[in-house]
C-alpha cells in the first residue's frame, strides 16, 4: 500500500526515522505504546504496543529498526501472537515525486509460526492488517500535510 505525501522526502523519512512518532498515525489500532529504549530515533529503536482487533487474544508485539537507509527506506522486524511466536518484517520506502513530494509505500510480512496461527491470520486478520496500516498511511499523510496531531507519541516504559 502507498500514499502521495506533498512533503520533501527527508522531511518525511526524519518523521518516520523516530519510532516514538508511529504512535500517533497508528493508535487507531495500535496503542499503549512504550518504546524499548531511551534513544527513539535510527537503528535499533524500537517499541512495544498492544494491537486492537476483533478476536485477537493476544495483543502485544514489539518491533524494531533493523535497517535504516537515508532518505529512502526503513526496516522493522518484530514479533506478535501468543509467546511472540509471530515474526514480521515491516518496510517503508520512500521515492521523491516530481511535485516535490514523497511516494511513501508500506509493506508488511508475517510469518505465521504453526497452523493455529495461520488459520487465524486467513480468517481475517491479515485483511484487517491491511486495512489498518491503509488509514495509518492516510492518517501520516494527513499529520504531516496539514499538521493534525491525532494520537500521542510513545514514551519510554515506566515514564
Amino acid at each position: 500500500m502507498s500514499v502521495a505525501i506533498a512533503c520533501p522526502r527527508e522531511q518525511v523519512f526524519e518523521y518516520l526515522a523516530d519510532i516514538a512518532n508511529h504512535a500517533e498515525f497508528t493508535d487507531h489500532y495500535l496503542v499503549d505504546w512504550h518504546l524499548t529504549r531511551e534513544n527513539s530515533y535510527g537503528l535499533g529503536a524500537g517499541a512495544r504496543f498492544r494491537l486492537k482487533g476483533p478476536g485477537n487474544r493476544f495483543h502485544w508485539g514489539d518491533v524494531t529498526v533493523v535497517e535504516f537507509e537515508r532518505p529512502a527506506r526503513i526496516a522493522e522486524d518484530g514479533r506478535g501472537g501468543k509467546f511472540n511466536r509471530i515474526r514480521s518484517h515491516g518496510e517503508y520506502r520512500l521515492s521523491p515525486r516530481d511535485d516535490d513530494g514523497t511516494d511513501v509505500e508500506f509493506t508488511l510480512a508475517t510469518e505465521p509460526a504453526n497452523l493455529a496461527d495461520r488459520i487465524m491470520e486467513s480468517l481475517g486478520a491479515r485483511m484487517f492488517i491491511k486495512r489498518q496500516n491503509a488509514k495509518a498511511l492516510r492518517r501520516l499523510r494527513a499529520i504531516l500535510e496539514k499538521d493534525e496531531r491525532r494520537g500521542r507519541r510513545a514514551t519510554l516504559a515506566g515514564r
